[in-house]
């Protein structure tokens, strides 16, 4: 991808190199050509992850019953699954804008609707591409070598947006609790852990990271909206398969999966997800693994399609600063 405005812009970016496990200060330098060894280790990483993800998949299609599933998936009501797509699309850009103000902390003012454009390109890298989190790593090199904003400043506003969401994930899944007495925990316990861990995560923001922290809780009331349109989005595709018994539980394993599907082990975290969502389901609840692991891949479908909305600027990256 090249910003044909700007020679200094012409370096190539790879989408599976990248955040948060290249080192930001390299985004800051020319991008060398890929060694004999380095193409290897690529090769490698992708054969691992879609080794891992077909394993996984295999794994959980094995034990559940497939006629159940194809019984479930043939029910479904497609305007609820609409809705699902509908509502999974409004978290996407309220998540566009929770990135926005952290990069408004570090004064990083660009327009929402580029904003939008670039995050839209990121989620496509990031579930489309067997790169891992690759959006991530181009939003760094592109507002580093457009902006001349510094690529360790824009790191920190990109990690504390996924902490952010992890945060949001802990807030919902303290209020679920109640609905969850299969549990059995306390709910002054769990409200008392979390506001604990809440006061602790400001604190070191505060204390190590204070630029962060001039939207902090805008960013983070953004983020419950983001994670609550995602539990919306899974709560119309269980009604969509007619569902009529307790939603807590999946709701729950659906927040636990969605932690698990960062970590890039996967592509994109297909099977990942689907083992965590499932797993819970089965283990801790002991409810219906046919139903998990169908709320799981369709999230991945309604993910994936939202996700090809950004290819458009793969293509047209001229486009996405366009009035």
């Amino acid at each position: 991808m090249v910003n044909k405005d700007n020679p200094e812009n012409s370096q190539s970016f790879d989408p599976s190199e990248s955040f948060p496990y290249e080192d930001p200060e390299s985004f800051e330098e020319v991008k060398k050509p890929k060694t004999f060894k380095s193409r290897l280790w690529s090769i490698a990483k992708l054969l691992l992850k879609i080794g891992l993800t077909s394993l996984l998949l295999y794994y959980v299609l094995s034990k559940i019953n497939i006629n159940n599933v194809k019984a479930l998936v043939a029910q479904s009501n497609p305007w609820w699954m609409l809705a699902a797509l509908i509502s999974y699309f409004i978290s996407i850009i309220f998540s566009a804008f929770r990135l926005l103000s952290f990069f408004k902390s570090i004064n990083l003012h660009i327009d929402w609707k580029f904003n939008l454009r670039l995050y839209m390109l990121g989620i496509f890298y990031n579930l489309c591409l067997p790169g891992g989190i690759g959006g991530d790593g181009y939003k760094i090199y592109l507002l580093n070598k457009r902006y001349k904003q510094p690529a360790k400043k824009v790191f920190w506003a990109i990690l504390f947006d996924r902490l952010s969401g992890f945060w949001a994930i802990g807030f919902i899944t303290v209020v679920l609790i109640i609905f969850l007495p299969q549990l059995k925990i306390p709910i002054a316990l769990a409200w008392s852990v979390f506001l604990v861990a809440t006061a602790v995560y400001y604190f070191v923001v505060y204390k190590f990271f204070k630029d962060y922290t001039k939207h902090f809780w805008e960013a983070h009331a953004k983020a419950i909206a983001v994670q609550s349109f995602q539990v919306l989005a899974i709560l119309l595709v269980m009604i969509g398969l007619n569902y009529n018994g307790k939603f807590a539980p999946y709701l729950s394993a659906f927040l636990a999966s969605s932690m698990a599907a960062v970590v890039p082990f996967s592509i994109g975290g297909l099977g990942f997800r689907e083992f965590i969502f499932k797993y819970t389901i089965t283990e801790m609840f002991h409810m219906n693994g046919e139903l998990a692991v169908v709320l799981s891949l369709s999230f991945y479908v309604i993910s994936a399609i939202i996700a090809l909305l950004g290819v458009y600027y793969v293509f047209r990256d001229d486009k996405l600063e366009e009035a």
